[in-house]
């Protein structure tokens, strides 16, 4: 099976994405012929190999021939996208892409989704960015995406809304439950685009995938850094079966004089703020006295602030923390719809190529509550729905 680690060492934009495809071998006749299947205005394509210090990579560029409004509804892009004779499965990925950037746009000025107006996302070299990436994975017989974690930048940029803060509200919002860290550059390294591209397509965040590295191909950004290359890196590779591998970070103590109502309340704000996993079990300690073995898994970004957490809330006076690699089956969330609503499922696929499926819990117990029906009945009626969906 062909899949791509996308290493974003420098961040990640639309035209980054598509200039390290065609880097990949994605050929731009391809792409220009499927993009006719569209009413778009009249476009030219440029694709030309440049060099960022010192690495040559491929640079994407979309040119309009005439003046292009990029202020276009959610609506005209749905229905622009429905109404191609596109693949079914281009269709699906654009249009799930764009609908995450309108959820964010939603959110951030309090719309419904079907009132957010795009404004630089709505541009013609936005659209054709999103689809044609949803085009270069269907074309490179791409099966599985896979990420690095993403650097962020700092500093303002200029957009149709005045100065915003980088990274702009709209990539913050795409990227909830995305990890990413402190690029430490005066520069968006990651465009509400290429947030939408990578979150949506990616199926997990980290380090390489089990692979054999077949080609890799380097997209240039606009900007020549100093620093680091301004590119984005695509590794594609055959899958070999197995788990993705991950450093997680263990945090333990041992608590013997703490009342036993507590430990609800601190694994909830644990959860809360991230933890991957917390448990308790008992022990016996010095003296042989009863206690408990307070365990909590986390990724490192957060490991402070939730050893914070235990020293604030619980009685203990110190914890151990250890690093630990974990194997992992590839997950992903989606948002499906069912006969209750649009619910998250979490999609797991085990080494023999089985795909299983669980709802959120937390969701099916909302439901289940506000419709008066068993929770049993909830998880029944979305497996049923998820299984048609799927196949």
């Amino acid at each position: 099976m062909k899949i791509i680690y996308c290493d974003c060492f420098s961040g990640i934009s639309g035209n980054m994405f598509l200039g390290a495809l065609c880097d990949l071998g994605f050929s731009i006749n391809d792409l220009e012929t499927e993009l006719r299947k569209l009413s778009l205005p009249k476009f030219e394509l440029k694709h030309e190999k440049v060099t960022r210090n010192g690495i040559k990579g491929s640079f994407f560029q979309v040119k309009t021939r005439n003046h292009d409004p990029a202020y276009r509804p959610f609506s005209e892009i749905v229905n622009l996208i429905k109404k191609s004779t596109l693949s079914y499965e281009v269709k699906r990925k654009s249009f799930c892409i764009f609908t995450k950037i309108a959820r964010a746009e939603a959110k951030i000025h309090g719309q419904k989704i079907r009132d957010v107006h795009f404004h630089e996302v709505g541009g013609l070299d936005s659209i054709i960015d999103i689809v044609g990436a949803a085009i270069g994975i269907e074309k490179l017989g791409i099966k599985k995406v896979y990420s690095s974690k993403l650097p962020l930048g700092r500093g303002f940029i200029s957009c149709q809304h005045g100065f915003l803060p980088v990274p702009s509200p709209a990539t913050l919002e795409i990227l909830k439950n995305v990890p990413v860290y402190d690029g430490k550059v005066e520069q968006e390294l990651v465009t509400p685009t290429g947030a939408a591209i990578i979150a949506t397509m990616a199926e997990n965040f980290g380090n390489f995938p089990q692979m054999k590295i077949l080609r890799v191909g380097y997209g240039a950004g606009s900007k020549d850094r100093k620093d680091v290359p301004n590119m984005l890196r695509i590794v594609m590779g055959e899958e070999e079966k197995g788990f993705l591998t991950e450093e997680v970070y263990v945090i333990e103590t041992n608590i013997d004089n703490m009342n036993p109502e507590i430990y609800e309340y601190l694994m909830e704000r644990l959860f809360e703020e991230g933890a991957l996993d917390v448990s308790f079990s008992q022990i016996q300690m010095k003296k042989n006295r009863p206690g408990t073995l307070f365990k909590v898994i986390t990724k490192k970004e957060i490991l402070k602030k939730l050893v914070e957490i235990i020293f604030k809330e619980s009685s203990t006076t110190g914890v151990r923390t250890y690093m630990v690699e974990r194997f992992i089956l590839p997950r992903k969330i989606r948002e499906i719809p069912t006969s209750l609503g649009i619910i998250p499922v979490k999609i797991t696929k085990d080494i023999e190529g089985n795909i299983k499926y669980m709802p959120e819990y937390d969701i099916c117990k909302k439901i289940a509550k506000e419709k008066r029906i068993s929770l049993l009945k909830v998880y029944q009626t979305i497996l049923s729905d998820v299984k048609e969906h799927l196949l």
